[in-house]
This record gives C-alpha cells, sequence and structure tokens, in this order.
C-alpha cells in the first residue's frame, strides 16, 4: 500500500512539473455582464481563450414548498450560509412571504465573499455578520463555536449539497434546522464538453455531478480541474479528479486569482 502511495504521488509531481501549456479555459458559470470582469484580464494576460456555461440550473422552490416545511424564521437567531444561491432563495422566499428579518440576526458565511454578498439584501455595517478566514468548514465552526451556546441556527441547503456543514453542526451539539429554498438541475453540455478544454473549472458540486451526467465516461486524461470552495473541492475529488487549482487560499481569494497564480507558474517553468 505505502508502494502504491508513493508512485500516485510520484505521478502527481511529475504531472505538475510538466503542465502543459493551457489555451482553452472552461468556466462552468454564466458569462459575466461586465466588460470589465478580471477573467477577461487573464485572457488578455495570457492570450487563452474562456468558455463560459454554468452547469447547473438552479429553480427556487414555490412557496407553497417552502410553507409545507413548517419553519418558523423568526424562531432562529442566526443563519448560515454557503453560497450566493443560498443567500438569493432565502431572501426571496422573505420577500414573497412578507417575512420580517430581525436586525439582531446573525449571519454566518463560509467566505468573505459570499459575506459580502449580503450587501445587495441587507444594510451590511449595520448587520452582524461573520466568516471563516479561510473558507473552509472548520474556520467558519471556529468562528461559530464563540455563540455556540446561546444561538438557533437556520441553514438554507439545497438538494444536492447538504451533508457537510449540517453533519459538522450535528457532531458539535448544535441547534439547528435545515430549510430545503432551491433545487438544481443539470443544464445540457454535451455539445460543448465534446470541445477540447485545457482546463475546467467548478464552483459547485452540482457543477461536478453535471459534468458526468452530460459525459459518463469523462475521463481527465491531463485536463487541468480547478475548484472553487471547501464543498466543490469535496466533490471533485470524491469523483476521483485530481485537482491542480484550489480557491479561496491565503494567496488566491478568488478563483481569478487561483488561475492566474497558476497560469503565471507553468509559464515560468518553460
Amino acid at each position: 500500500m505505502v508502494k502504491v502511495a508513493t508512485q500516485k504521488a510520484s505521478k502527481v509531481k511529475s504531472t505538475a512539473q510538466t503542465a502543459p501549456a493551457i489555451k482553452t479555459i472552461l468556466i462552468t458559470q454564466p458569462k459575466p455582464e461586465s466588460e470589465k470582469s478580471p477573467y477577461y484580464d487573464l485572457e488578455k494576460k495570457y492570450s487563452v481563450h474562456l468558455d463560459f456555461c454554468p452547469f447547473i440550473l438552479v429553480e427556487g422552490i414555490p412557496s407553497k414548498d417552502f410553507r409545507k416545511q413548517k419553519i418558523e424564521i423568526s424562531n432562529y437567531s442566526a443563519i448560515i450560509f454557503n453560497s450566493r444561491n443560498a443567500i438569493d432563495h432565502f431572501f426571496r422566499i422573505c420577500e414573497e412571504l412578507k417575512i420580517k428579518i430581525s436586525p439582531e440576526m446573525k449571519y454566518f458565511c463560509i467566505t468573505e465573499a459570499i459575506a459580502l454578498y449580503l450587501q445587495k439584501f441587507i444594510v451590511y455595517r449595520k448587520r452582524k455578520i461573520f466568516y471563516g478566514e479561510d473558507g473552509s468548514i472548520n474556520s467558519m465552526l471556529e468562528v461559530i463555536a464563540k455563540h455556540k451556546s446561546k444561538e438557533k441556527y437556520l441553514v438554507p441547503v439545497n438538494d444536492i449539497c447538504r451533508n457537510e456543514t449540517l453533519d459538522c453542526l450535528q457532531k458539535n451539539n448544535l441547534e439547528y434546522a435545515e430549510i430545503v429554498l432551491y433545487k438544481t438541475v443539470c443544464n445540457d453540455v454535451k455539445d460543448l464538453l465534446a470541445k477540447k478544454h485545457d482546463m475546467i473549472v467548478f464552483f459547485t458540486p452540482g457543477g461536478v455531478k453535471s459534468l458526468f451526467e452530460n459525459q459518463p465516461k469523462f475521463v481527465q486524461n491531463g485536463t487541468v480541474i480547478g475548484a472553487f470552495g471547501p464543498i466543490t473541492t469535496k466533490a471533485a475529488e470524491d469523483a476521483g479528479l485530481n485537482l491542480q487549482i484550489k480557491a479561496p487560499m491565503p494567496k488566491a481569494p478568488s478563483m481569478v486569482a487561483a488561475i492566474d497564480i497558476y497560469l503565471s507558474q507553468t509559464l515560468s517553468k518553460k
């Protein structure tokens, strides 16, 4: 077993040393609306071509289905957000059902970027907002631990990505309830996957699932794979993908920064 593990580690190291030239990158998200997107700066800086396409489509559940869950949001003092979709659909439901959120509500977010997204819905500086330092579940739990004795947590989830956060809360004996606010469906991207891409970047576990639903016999075969967020990273690795790019990281808080670093290092090895 040790011999096999050593051989595998050596193989990964060798692959990193002989990284192929990156010419085409598939970003599994919608095309940026702004021409000033930093993704376009990457195109110019490294002369690469970017294709944008969401691998999943998000559908909010109707208000009537939310009511069936019999969750009274006002009974909870804190809410945990793992994604922008969770934020979007939480406030959508609140608006549709005219639910008023207490100004004392605490918001715990897995990354700073997700925390900042709350500005779209609330006055950021006037609310109690917390996030982990490195974008991991554990770092967020460290922040939560300071409040665990007195908070009741509400956790918006979807139909795919729900276990890790809830498992951590349960193991730490925290009082919580989960609410399903939206579901994800795989987008048909077979034609796009028929094209050769040197790099594919994922942002959700659903995106990873969509890859194999669209191309069940997908073989990485040298394709550079990137993943944003610990939950997406775990989903990609569980699916057997070998990740070369992970974000957020201390020197790469965004996926753009992580890709920039990777491309820069690849060029320096030539």
